[in-house]
């Protein structure tokens, strides 16, 4: 097949889909791609070091979408600049972040009305023989590696025990809220650093990984279950405000709280109060790293890093960016070996037709698949899109 990889246009955006090393694999398995001029510049890659793996460069996007079947991004194609979706042929095949429970629908209906196919990276499903296609995971540890980091840069202290000729500094008190992928880099960061850490989960089962960490666990009497993709289920609104109640105490003494929790296609859920806030020492920091959907905490402003009572909140978008070249490394490994899985699985393109054909009785395959030939297959876009509809 011949693939395609452009430049990605979101002003925040510094990762690119494949990097010369996925190139390279991709064209040793046959196929050829053509790479829009630029596109690895923000993530440190040269158009030279594509061409030095047997890419072809073109220089705008039409260049690039107009001769190739499948198309390989890290954001929706046409979600920040409309035009492109003008330039879709029926038939291709996109795979990139589309978000399906967040993006407005507008944008899918359009999509579809190209009749395109759309494979969804962040809808790979979390069972074991998905695990080297996670790209969640993957950008996930990228986040709690980070958050970390930016709680250790602003706190004005250190992290570390040191004793010194002058006397004994004790080591910064780092809280994390949500032990899952983030949670757990997070957790095994702020250690690395010196911290004396402490985590909360309100999924018991967690216990062991946080503590195999060096991290002590918070029994906090507030329990949930798992779902099937290893999110923390809701809780009961009684339950959730003796979590806030729990929580007061080990929030007020830490240096800086770093919070993880997600529930996909809802506002993240509500960790830490403006009370809660108050009773922390001048000087502490929260890192939120739920900003882009809502924010764990209540004084949070997503997107933007503020000051209240003394206490720096950073709620950052598109954290994994911000370490472009090893994000994009990572999602290019996730994303070629889910689309060596696609192709074994009778995933085929043949845009003289405007048709693709796959198989969906593989579970990856067909949780992925947003958009099929304009027609929409995934179950939660289409509740969705029939909510809207009336």
């Amino acid at each position: 097949m011949k693939l395609g990889l452009l430049r990605e246009v979101a002003d925040n955006e510094r990762r690119v889909a494949l990097v010369p090393e996925a190139v390279g694999r991709l064209i040793k398995a046959g196929h050829q791609v053509v790479v829009q001029s630029g596109a690895g510049d923000r993530a440190y890659l040269s158009d030279e070091e594509y061409r030095a793996v047997g890419a072809e460069i073109g220089e705008d996007p039409a260049s690039v979408i107009g001769q190739v079947e499948v198309l390989f991004q890290i954001r929706a194609v046409g979600l920040e600049d409309p035009e492109l979706l003008n330039l879709l042929k029926p038939g291709m095949v996109i795979i990139a972040l589309f978000q399906p429970l967040v993006e407005k629908t507008q944008y899918f209906e359009a999509l579809a009305a190209k009749r395109v196919t759309a494979f969804s990276m962040d809808a790979i499903p979390r069972i074991s023989r998905a695990q080297s296609m996670d790209v969640l995971s993957s950008m996930s540890t990228i986040a709690g590696y980070r958050a970390a980091v930016m709680g250790a840069e602003r706190l004005g202290k250190f992290f570390p025990l040191l004793m010194t000729a002058a006397g004994t500094i004790p080591p910064a008190r780092v809280l994390v809220l949500g032990a899952g992928v983030a949670g757990l880099q997070a957790i095994a960061t702020a250690r690395r650093l010196g911290a004396l850490v402490q985590a909360f989960d309100t999924r018991a089962v967690v216990r062991e990984q946080v503590e195999s960490l060096g991290a002590s666990f918070l029994t906090l009497s507030v329990e949930t279950e798992q779902t099937k993709d290893g999110y923390a289920k809701a809780l009961a609104d009684d339950v959730h405000q003796r979590e806030l109640d729990a929580l007061s105490q080990p929030v007020a003494e830490a240096d800086v709280v770093i919070t993880t929790a997600l529930v996909p296609g809802q506002r993240a859920p509500l960790l830490v109060t403006k009370e809660m806030v108050e009773s922390m020492r001048p000087g502490s920091v929260i890192v939120d790293l739920a900003g882009e959907s809502g924010g764990n905490c209540e004084l949070s402003v997503p997107g933007e890093t503020v000051k209240v009572h003394d206490v720096t909140i950073m709620a950052p978008f598109n954290v994994p960016s911000q370490l472009p070249l090893h994000a994009s490394q990572l999602y290019a490994r996730n994303l070629v070996t889910f689309f060596e899985h696609a192709t074994s699985q009778g995933v085929s393109v043949n845009t003289d037709a405007g048709t693709t054909e796959a198989d969906f009785s593989d579970e990856i395959v067909q949780r992925t698949c947003l958009i099929r030939n304009g027609e929409f297959i995934h179950d939660g876009l289409k509740r969705r899109l029939a909510a809207e509809r009336g």
